[in-house]
Parts: C-alpha cells; structure tokens; sequence
C-alpha cells in the first residue's frame, strides 16, 4: 500500500532557511519514505527570488529556443530541461518579482537527505519538484527535477512479462511518477509544499548514496524527436546555422536520406563511396537537397564541373 501526506503548518520560506527546520517538526519520517519538496521553497531558500522583468529573466535562463507561439515560448534552460519560460514563475511571490529554477536541484536533494539522515537518522529518497507542460497532452504535472537517494528510473530491460515477452525498452520514470503523485496531495494553492510518500522503500537507496539524481532523466541534445517546434524545425533547415544541426539528432543512413533526396527532387541521386552524390541542374533541386540532407544530420559541398552541376552530401558526424 501506497500512502502519501502533505502536512500543514509550514511557515513562510525565506533566504537562507533550513527547509528540515521547516520539514521534521510536522512529519514522523521512517526508513523507505520519500519526501518530496516543491521548486518554489527551495528557491526561496536559495535566494533565487529576482526583482525583476519576467522576460529579462526567460532570456537569462535559456540556453537554447524550442518553439515560439506568440508570447509562449518553449525553451531548454539552463538546467537542460525543456519548459514554457524556461520555469521562470511570477507565481507565489511579490509583485514585480520571479521566482528563478534552484541552481543545483540535485545538490539540494542530497544536501536535505543528509540533513533528515542526521537528525532522525531516517534512511529517506528526497525529490525536488516542479510543474510543467507536456507534448500531445492539455494540462500541467508535476515532475521531478531534483533527486537524492531514490532510483529515478526503474528499468524493466531483460524482464519477462506474464505472456513470456521480454521487455525492451520499458523504464518508467518512477522519479516523476512520484513528483506527480505527491502534487495530488500537496495541491496548488495550499501552502503545503512538503509531501511525503510511504510505501515505495524499494526505491530508496542505501544511506549516503544518492544515486545519479533527476538530471539523468534528461535526454542529451539530438536524443529527443521532438527537439524543435515544427516552424522552428523549418526555419533551423533552412538557415543551416550548423549551431542548429545537432538538435536534429544523428545522421540519417545512407538509402534512407538517398531515396528521400531522390523522390523530393527528381534529380539523379547516387550513393558514392564518399557519401550521395546529387547531379541537376535545376538550382533549386540542388538547393532542396541541401536544406533535406542538413535537417537529416548531413552536409553539402559543391562539386560541379563544367559538365555537370552537381553536390556531394556526407554525414556531418562520424
């Protein structure tokens, strides 16, 4: 049996607090649970609280511009994670502040398991959570951003379901199936930014280790489909920056990119053992197959002679 609880009582958080001094005087911990701590207080601990511009600060805090929908944007932040406004919040603060994302929400994570280890001698998982969109789906859940002490991903690889099929590639993401389970009890507008989940002490690791943490959750840049908006993916082909390309993931094999090339130009469209070679010319075939090839991980050279116009597409990566 699973049972989660978020407690009440929980003073305001300012800078510098000790969220366990917020924490153990409301809650009974005991080995296996798992406590889970929203961004906002963490934040607020950390001193992450800006008077400042809510756009000023999106533009500080990204690394790197997913998709653009009028004054949404979609961004992959510092921390690496995809989220609208980099999860920058003028939520729960003073007007005319926002609340910034924790600097290290992993350190933290291990910093407060280590601080309830030491007064209750606790053997607990600590989740830092935050909330954000998802693809395909309306709606907002809660994720986890932060971890210590907790397995984050529970891979099934090798097991055998009860039909004799064995798993591939199933691993559900027990970190953020947490995160979003302990928003059920804590709630939005609650002030319980605490919760605590018993019943899952089979993915709490041994004390004093805390595991790879919630960043390796995160897929690295390329990893994911869905690394572009699907305007920003056009604009990005089209520009072919090479700062762009790497977000369209691996190179594409060789007769997969040969006979896309072939069908969307018409051109003579060859494998060679340099890489595709393109012959036309029509400019325009040529320049179809540039922009193609660069959104399917290659690049293009211009090999023509005075008899034939041609390209030579190879693999920008190994």
């Amino acid at each position: 049996m699973i049972s989660i609880w978020a407690p009440d009582g929980v003073a305001e958080v300012g800078r510098g607090d000790d969220l366990a001094d917020h924490l153990l005087p409301l809650v009974e911990l005991a080995d296996g649970d798992i406590v889970c701590v929203t961004s906002k207080v963490v934040s607020k601990a950390e001193g992450r609280v800006a008077a400042d511009d809510r756009a000023d600060a999106i533009v500080r805090e990204t690394r790197r511009l997913v998709a653009r929908r009028g004054p949404l944007v979609i961004v992959v932040n510092r921390l690496g994670l995809t989220m609208a406004a980099a999860g920058v919040d003028a939520s729960n603060v003073e007007q005319g502040q926002v609340l910034l994302l924790p600097e290290d929400p992993d350190g933290t994570a291990r910093r407060l398991r280590s601080a309830i280890a030491a007064r209750t001698a606790a053997n607990v998982g600590v989740l830092v959570t935050d909330t954000a969109g998802r693809a395909w789906r309306e709606g907002q859940t809660d994720f986890a951003i932060g971890a210590a002490g907790l397995r984050v991903l529970d891979d099934h690889a090798g097991r055998t379901d009860p039909y004799g099929n064995t798993l591939v590639v199933t691993a559900p993401a027990v970190a953020d199936e947490l995160a979003g389970a302990a928003e059920l009890a804590s709630g939005k507008l609650g002030r319980r930014p605490f919760a605590v989940i018993r019943g899952r002490a089979d993915l709490v690791l041994p004390p004093r280790e805390h595991g790879p943490g919630a960043e390796t959750l995160v897929r690295p840049e390329g990893g994911d489909l869905f690394g572009l908006g699907s305007r920003e993916a056009v604009i990005a082909a089209l520009r072919r920056s090479g700062i762009d390309q790497a977000v369209f993931g691996s190179a594409t094999q060789t007769e997969e990119l040969r006979a896309l090339l072939a069908d969307l130009t018409g051109a003579d469209v060859r494998s060679t053992g340099d890489g595709i070679e393109v012959a036309s010319d029509d400019p325009r075939s040529r320049w179809v197959a540039e922009v193609a090839a660069y959104a399917h991980g290659w690049l293009g050279e211009d090999t023509s002679d005075a008899e034939v116009s041609r390209i030579l597409l190879r693999p920008a990566t190994p």
